[in-house]
């Protein structure tokens, strides 16, 4: 029996944009739900649980921003992959997207084609074997299986990219890894992200963990040390 089609929901309010997009992702085997503004966009993902959002950001009644926060807050959606689309310069918004725990954007103007190139490799990264093997350092345990991070015995739920972060950093301990090696091991060399994605998700996993068990060696990258 072939595997089930991919679910991707399409959230923008341009038509011309979601025909475009729809047709060519249809093209290539996924199957594609459309919303044209933030509300129906959240109605339409709790009834089709898709494996891949495409947030625009500037929708009416709710942006895109608005929209990954209030999935990303229930746990039937914490480890969905969230992209945004977005202007290539809008930093700012680069930043809140990451924030609130979006996993990569899509610049407009929109290229079909490598829309579905992106879209292929957001489906490759997630389809990488994981280290299944629990790690414990310390108070902090790791548990790839679920997703999952206990420290001192409290679970901790992370957003996806967060927690492959932290496991590939924990993976060796006291190791520098390089920005561009992480860049290139998380996110994925065919994939475009902004200077400040690791930063980002780096100052989010210290929040939610409590404690700095990640150091930043200037000039250089990061290492794991707890």
């Amino acid at each position: 029996m072939a595997p089930a089609a991919k679910i991707i929901l399409i959230a923008d309010d341009e038509p011309d944009i979601l025909e475009i997009i729809t047709y060519n992702l249809q093209l290539h085997g996924y199957d594609v739900v459309t919303a044209k503004d933030g509300d129906q966009a959240l109605q339409k993902a709790r009834e089709y649980n898709p494996d891949l959002i495409i947030l625009d950001i500037m929708m009416p009644k709710k942006n895109g921003i608005e929209v990954c926060k209030i999935l990303r807050a229930q746990p039937a959606f914490e480890h969905t992959l969230i992209v945004f689309l977005t202007a290539l310069n809008d930093e700012l918004s680069h930043v809140k997207g990451l924030e609130f725990g979006a996993d990569d954007f899509i610049s407009k103007p929109i290229s079909p084609k490598v829309m579905v190139s992106k879209v292929n490799a957001f489906f490759r990264r997630v389809a990488k074997p994981e280290d299944s093997k629990a790690v414990e350092l310390g108070d902090l345990r790791i548990e790839p299986e679920e997703y999952m991070v206990y420290y001192k015995g409290e679970p901790i739920s992370l957003a996806k990219k967060e927690f492959e972060l932290l496991n590939y950093l924990a993976s060796k301990p006291g190791r520098v890894f390089l920005r561009n090696e992480i860049l290139n091991q998380i996110w994925g060399s065919e994939v475009i992200v902004g200077d400040r994605t690791i930063d980002v998700h780096i100052r989010k996993i210290r929040q939610k963990l409590g404690v700095d068990c990640i150091t930043t060696v200037k000039g250089v990258g990061y290492k794991f040390d707890i």
